[in-house]
């Protein structure tokens, strides 16, 4: 036990030992987001998504409304322009929900208690897309002096269908679970349709008339976007953001 140990051998076991720690120190990886962390507005940054239509833009179609003489008047003329596919100048494409699909599991985010509302205006729903968060209420309005009713055709949540008879009138409703997205109608007006994104954080945005939907307070990190149009389906992309970074992202959807 008192012999020491040859040089050689010595030498050897010191420069593994040197190796070893400093390849220990190559490999460390970049601390993740701690799980339930909170989002850091020093060091987000913000997505700009843009979409646009391929091809030749198809003439809209013409919705006839004289099934209710009060939506004629509401409206003041007895058919209007379908708003299922809206494109604009230079092709851009209204009412797209753009979403953080996924690469959000570490964080947590408080609900707000503030409603989202979704309208009864002239015999249309207004917006026709939008989003709220789990939990989060989403409150339904009739501004029109007539009668309408309101049919959630969730499938991962509670459906539900409800009337909204008297002007004015609103009701508020929260949904349980993530749900890309939730269809609502009409029964007695078939033309009016909506549809809701139910997400758990609030990484999402709808594109206005001119096909762009901005995503601010977006953490660093790897995410998939996806775009997602009732008429045009969903596409996704992969994209990464920096600290402070502003990244542009496009889609382009044909028929």
């Amino acid at each position: 036990n008192g012999r020491m140990r040859p040089a050689g051998l010595t030498l050897i076991l010191g420069m593994l030992t040197i190796a070893l720690a400093c390849a220990g120190e190559k490999a460390a990886p970049t601390p993740a987001a701690p799980a339930g962390a909170t989002v850091d507005p020093a060091t987000a940054g913000t997505l700009n998504a843009i979409v646009t239509f391929e091809g030749d833009v198809p003439k809209a179609d013409m919705i006839t409304i004289t099934g209710d003489p009060k939506c004629v008047s509401e409206n003041g003329a007895p058919q209007r322009a379908s708003e299922t596919l809206i494109v604009g100048d230079n092709k851009a494409i209204q009412n797209v929900f753009v979403y953080v699909k996924d690469g959000l599991n570490s964080f947590v985010f408080p609900i707000p208690s503030q409603p989202v509302v979704l309208d009864q205006d002239k015999c249309r729903y207004s917006p026709r897309v939008l989003g709220v968060r789990v939990g989060q209420p989403l409150q339904i309005r009739n501004s029109d002096p007539l009668l309408h009713n309101v049919r959630s055709n969730a499938v991962i949540n509670q459906a539900f269908n409800k009337s909204t008879p008297v002007e004015g009138m609103t009701f508020d409703h929260a949904f349980a679970t993530r749900e890309v997205m939730v269809p609502f109608k009409c029964d007695v007006h078939g033309w009016m349709a909506a549809y809701v994104g139910v997400i758990e954080h609030p990484y999402f945005a709808t594109t206005g008339a001119d096909g762009k939907a901005s995503i601010a307070n977006l953490p660093p990190g790897t995410y998939t976007i996806e775009a997602w149009h009732e008429s045009l389906g969903a596409k996704t992309q992969q994209i990464t953001i920096g600290a402070k970074e502003t990244k542009d992202v496009s889609f382009s959807f044909a028929r």
